[in-house]
């Protein structure tokens, strides 16, 4: 892969991100989190009213051991499990719960000896399509789906400290709130929109929460694929 150019937004500059620093709740635990996409990161880095900065860094992979849950030993289902592991879920049913844990016991992902993971990023209309599928209201496919909206493209963490030594700051952008939260906004609204339109169809023959547990399905099952 050698050496590649990511964005982390926020709002301060960071020349030097700090290994060890973040929040423990974070999609895949603590880590530094970045995305190849300078749109992207203005976006994330502005709240109403404060205005943000895109940090540039340049990455070089050379040593790194990445775990790229977009490959195709991978399913969805990795992802929610490793989701279910790091986040705070709500547990409002007796079925959620359950497939909470038949997901850590079936499709977690030990990456513990990765030094940078690359995966979906679950920002809050994601976390909430995750939350519906847990709670057997979508299907697996309608899931599928529903993880497309928003185009937010796959988010690189940087685990090790390995991988902060690695990279080096570029520059920082700064991002204008009136244009970009405003634009954050408008992607989670039009996802949201999508996923409910999505919610109202009927899929008789999907594969749901239900499912998974009842028919004992794991990560090697030709119907997850």
């Amino acid at each position: 892969m050698g050496k590649i150019v990511l964005y982390h937004g926020s709002n301060e500059k960071i020349e030097k991100p700090l290994f060890g620093k973040g929040k423990i709740y974070n999609d895949y635990g603590q880590g530094f989190y970045c995305t190849e996409h300078i749109e992207l990161a203005k976006e994330w880095s502005c709240n109403e009213g404060v205005d943000g900065f895109a940090n540039k860094y340049e990455l070089d992979t050379t040593g790194l051991k990445i775990l790229n849950l977009s490959g195709e030993e991978f399913t969805i289902l990795h992802w929610l499990a490793l989701l279910a592991e790091n986040r705070r879920f709500r547990i409002s049913t007796p079925v959620m719960r359950r497939g909470i844990q038949w997901l850590k016991e079936n499709f977690l992902v030990d990456v513990s000896e990765y030094d940078v993971i690359v995966g979906y990023r679950a920002d809050d209309s994601y976390f909430s399509f995750a939350r519906a599928f847990l709670n057997n209201e979508i299907s697996l496919s309608q899931l599928n789906y529903a993880m497309r909206l928003g185009k937010l493209g796959e988010q690189y963490v940087l685990k090790t400290k390995k991988a902060f030594d690695q990279m080096e700051f570029i520059s920082a952008e700064l991002a204008d709130n009136t244009i970009y939260y405003a634009r954050r906004k408008m992607r989670d609204d039009e996802a949201r929109s999508a996923f409910f339109e999505e919610m109202e169809k009927e899929d008789l023959n999907g594969i749901y929460m239900r499912d998974l547990i009842r028919e004992e399905m794991t990560s090697d099952d030709v119907r997850l694929r």
